[in-house]
């Protein structure tokens, strides 16, 4: 037998080893690769559900065609975790409800998930991974966050892409399954992607380019093979998109500031006779009255005058002469004359052939007989 008395070591005593309390942080959050939750086994529950628990969901009419098709394998999935599924094509609904042998009580709950996904066109093939423990599903309400019918439609088709790029960029990227139908987006695959799809969806939505989302997305990928940055910040390497408001709407030169408001109303003007009280008038005989307001007509006739006056005289004022511009002479540059260059200058002018060319007297009588009148 051991010894009941028998001394426990803690992580506070002074004789246990310092080598075992320096265990990583990092080492305990972090979840080793590859490693999976064992799955739930008839031996966990072994005595089965005491209630019985079912779902049901409406389905358009167009899809009647495909479920008819595809039933059989439904039943089949869902038979082996024990869930009864029946169609109704008259009202036009999927249910599902558990049985004896059911013990799983999370089934119902993908059961639920996966006729809901069948109901919003999404394919059976796809469908049925809800059924795995790793897989999870998300339905996106998009029909009421834009008011405008036409904007609605156009950031849809913005987030399918052109041939459906953008949507397939995204699949890659989150590792889920994404159909956009109506008014809801369908998103199938691991918890991490669907966050990402939910972000990226709704960001479309507020006119946020689901391009910008799918960038950041490569980058973290890229970051996340490296094992020395996966502990860190990746805010450094995100990029920082902006956005930017694109109004041509012209601002009036005259802005009307508004004034503040003052629960209050205005003064009142002052009228006539208060002012005459003020400036004391209104105390004086109708005589002087009549006597002083003469007096400002005619101070202001005198201004009005004087002015016509002005105006008139300014017909007759002489405009301004410019000034008279002399011409400046050049002042003799310093230093002595050079005459040998003047004593040439004046041999040049000599030879020169200065008025007109001499008279040769044979020209002039041959020209004179020419040019005489006949008698």
């Amino acid at each position: 037998m051991t010894n009941c008395c028998q001394e426990i070591k803690t992580p506070f005593s002074h004789d246990c080893d310092p080598c075992v309390l320096a265990v990583d942080e990092s080492e305990l959050l972090t979840v080793p690769d590859g490693w999976k939750e064992p799955a739930f086994t008839k031996d966990d529950n072994p005595r089965g559900l005491l209630e019985e628990s079912s779902f049901a969901t409406l389905f358009p009419k167009y899809r009647e065609a495909y479920l008819k098709e595809c039933w059989p394998l439904v039943e089949k999935a869902l038979g082996e975790e024990y869930i009864k599924p029946s169609l109704d094509l008259i009202e036009g609904s999927m249910t599902v409800c558990t049985t004896k042998k059911t013990f799983d009580p999370y089934a119902i709950v993908r059961a639920r998930d996966l006729i809901k996904l069948l109901a919003r066109s999404v394919p059976f093939e796809q469908a049925v991974r809800i059924l795995q423990d790793d897989v999870a599903c998300d339905i996106i309400k998009i029909g009421t966050l834009v008011r405008n019918r036409e904007r609605f439609v156009k950031r849809r088709q913005r987030l399918i892409g052109p041939k459906g790029s953008t949507l397939k960029a995204l699949e890659l990227l989150t590792n889920c399954y994404v159909m956009v139908q109506g008014n809801t987006v369908s998103a199938l695959g691991p918890y991490s992607g669907l966050k990402e799809v939910r972000k990226v969806v709704m960001d479309t939505m507020k006119n946020i380019h689901p391009i910008y989302n799918i960038k950041t997305l490569m980058i973290k990928r890229e970051l996340s093979k490296d094992p020395d940055l996966r502990m860190q910040c990746w805010e450094r390497f995100l990029p920082n998109f902006r956005h930017k408001n694109l109004s041509k709407r012209k601002e009036p030169k005259k802005k009307s500031v508004k004034k503040e408001y003052t629960p209050f109303p205005p003064a009142q003007p002052e009228s006539k006779v208060d002012k005459e009280l003020a400036t004391g008038e209104f105390f004086l005989r109708e005589s002087v009255k009549r006597r002083k307001k003469m007096e400002e007509i005619k101070v202001k006739q005198a201004e009005a005058l004087t002015k016509k006056q002005e105006k008139r005289n300014k017909a007759f004022i002489p405009p301004k002469e410019k000034p008279f511009m002399k011409k400046t002479v050049k002042a003799p540059t310093e230093g002595k004359l050079d005459i040998e260059a003047l004593k040439e200058k004046v041999k040049k002018a000599k030879t020169k052939k200065l008025g007109a060319p001499p008279v040769n007297p044979k020209i002039c009588a041959a020209h004179k007989k020419k040019i005489q009148p006949k008698l």
